[in-house]
């Protein structure tokens, strides 16, 4: 679609509505921004979008401002169900999301990852095997930089790698990585999606516009990823923990191995015990990242080297500290049940666990089996606390703190030597802090202001 002189509207002042916007206006498109903040909220956003020539309409979203777009770009926060954005959906206006509007301008290939859980690390460890193999390479997407900030440095050689939301998923059309990669599907975001069902539909979308030509790589111990390869045109790999799989990447006698096609000859990549990140969950984002790598020629020694010097990603199962022989670990990335279930399994026992933030729709009960096997005691926080008590009574014990700085200064108090205290809140953070990584960045300081 040619943009030059058409009347484009940016609905959300976020990271990627500022970057689409800004990028729209180098197209020659005449934008506007719409948010439902006031002008004294986005004070620090406005002056450069004015500077850059895009209007700004701000305390909220009007009918007219909507209609009168030829095209309409919504940020990931910005739900479909919004009533103007499902008025001008009804009216026949095209409304698609940054991803997709970004992904019509990058260049070179496209690997995308998406997943509950487990994504940031698999893209981020995905982005090092590549970079450290020498290949031009860029990563962003819902971690880092938007995708439209990739299109400036990108070329016909670039590898982009990509973490991708479901968010962003639902509002492609065109979007087609080569590779497309589904880590699991859990229920996670019911409160934006209105059922599991249309989450899975959104995850699916990554695979959508995919042929026979480009790679679908699924998590062969996750019943509803395995479901998505009767509905893929791409060429299927499996990755899995516990067996070996057809095509792909898999476990066998300690040592990741891969195998590049059925009845095929078996490669050793590296032993699981190379894997410096804790958690088996983390094998899994270890596998998908080899099959995304062999399948783009990458070799054996190359990703083993990779995969053993790679960190653990911020707010990702983050070891902060040990104080008076206790640990602490910010897994404030852990915004769903899935997900906090994941990081207490990582450890064999003695956990003093932190839940709560902002609910999401979400069945706290779940948890109840691995509570009563590894926690010692759950400290509670947040809009969602009295949820979670409620669903989890009688299984662990429970300290209704309130805040973080309490529910750190309790667990404290309460763990021995050789506890771990370990924040995996299964909720988001909005209800008290700006986003996830505020809350961990807290977390880490109020932990490293502990005595001892």
């Amino acid at each position: 679609m040619e943009l030059k002189n058409k009347r484009v509207l940016v609905v959300g002042i976020g990271k990627s509505g500022i970057s689409a916007a800004v990028f729209l206006r180098g197209l020659g498109a005449r934008v506007t921004v719409s948010d439902t903040r006031s002008a004294v909220s986005l004070a620090e956003q406005i002056p450069a979008l004015l500077d850059a020539g895009v209007m700004v309409e701000s305390g909220g979203h009007g009918l007219l401002t909507f209609r009168r777009q030829d095209l309409i770009v919504i940020s990931p926060g910005v739900s479909l169900d919004t009533p103007e954005v499902k008025q001008v959906i009804g009216y026949g206006l095209p409304v698609i999301g940054e991803l997709e509007l970004a992904s019509r301008y990058l260049k070179g290939s496209v690997i995308a990852v998406t997943g509950s859980n487990g994504k940031t690390t698999t893209t981020s460890l995905i982005g090092k095997i590549f970079s450290d193999a020498g290949k031009p390479t860029q990563v962003g997407g819902n971690i880092g930089l938007p995708v439209i900030e990739l299109i400036a440095a990108s070329t016909d050689q670039t590898t982009n790698v990509l973490e991708v939301s479901s968010f962003q998923l639902e509002t492609t059309d065109q979007f087609h990585p080569a590779i497309a990669v589904i880590l699991n599907i859990t229920p996670d975001h019911l409160d934006r999606h209105g059922s599991f069902e249309k989450y899975v539909d959104a995850k699916e979308k990554i695979f959508a516009n995919q042929t026979s030509d480009d790679a679908l790589v699924l998590n062969a111990d996750d019943r509803t990823t395995q479901m998505c390869a009767s509905r893929a045109k791409s060429s299927v790999y499996w990755f899995s923990g516990t067996k070996v799989v057809r095509q792909g990447a898999f476990v066998r006698d300690g040592v990741v191995c891969w195998m590049e096609k059925e009845g095929g000859k078996s490669e050793p990549i590296l032993p699981v015990v190379e894997i410096g990140l804790k958690g088996a969950h983390n094998v899994e984002n270890v596998l998908a990242a080899v099959c995304a790598a062999r399948l783009s020629g990458i070799s054996a020694d190359s990703i083993r080297g990779s995969v053993a010097n790679f960190k653990a990603v911020e707010h990702r199962l983050e070891y902060v500290r040990t104080s008076n022989g206790v640990e602490y670990f910010n897994d404030s990335k852990a915004t769903n049940v899935d997900a906090a279930i994941k990081a207490v399994a990582s450890f064999a026992g003695g956990v003093h666990l932190i839940l709560g933030g902002k609910d999401k729709d979400s069945d706290y009960s779940q948890m109840t089996e691995i509570l009563s096997d590894r926690v010692k005691s759950v400290y509670t926080i947040g809009s969602a606390a009295e949820k979670i008590e409620r669903q989890i009574a009688g299984v662990v014990k429970i300290v209704a703190a309130g805040t973080l700085g309490s529910a750190i200064a309790k667990a404290a108090e309460a763990a021995v030597p050789g506890d771990v205290v370990l924040l995996a809140p299964a909720c988001s953070s909005f209800d008290q802090f700006e986003n996830y990584e505020h809350r961990g960045r807290v977390f880490r300081q109020l932990v490293m202001d502990l005595p001892g």
